[in-house]
């Protein structure tokens, strides 16, 4: 059961990858994580949806925030909100690749956000997360402009 496992996941990550975005930033919809609040996973602990009128644009993507506060404390500190890797899957990357994400497929890790593709994937990250973001960090720099 766990090759069927790796084996799907595998080939899922080779059919994401080819339509991988060149933006730093994982844009849905011309909305950066999908619509979803960076700000709110740290203070309200959940994905919450962002609103059209809390926007801003931040490293040429449009994201959105639940609040004007929100909005604030990510103007004033956007590293310190914005999820790892552009908001790509944190076990893609550490793999090689990007991968969209899912809102509820998140960590947070030594004050840091990482979104991954789907809750099956999360749980394989959850195994080795200090190992696989390691990779990832080395990864992200060659790969962050790239499909």
């Amino acid at each position: 059961m766990k090759k069927f496992w790796i084996i799907t996941c595998l080939m899922m990550f080779s059919c994401v990858s080819l339509f991988a975005q060149k933006s730093e930033v994982y844009v849905s919809d011309s909305k950066a994580i999908n619509g979803y609040d960076p700000v709110a996973y740290f203070t309200m602990g959940k994905p919450v949806m962002g609103n059209e009128k809390y926007t801003y644009q931040w490293n040429k993507a449009n994201w959105q925030f639940s609040s004007m506060e929100n909005l604030n404390a990510f103007m004033k500190s956007p590293e310190k909100y914005a999820p790892q890797y552009g908001g790509y899957c944190a076990y893609g990357m550490s793999e090689g690749h990007k991968a969209s994400t899912d809102p509820n497929a998140w960590t947070i890790v030594n004050g840091k956000l990482y979104l991954n593709y789907s809750l099956d994937v999360k749980s394989m990250w959850n195994k080795d997360q200090p190992g696989r973001i390691a990779k990832a960090d080395k990864i992200w720099p060659d790969k962050k402009d790239k499909e």
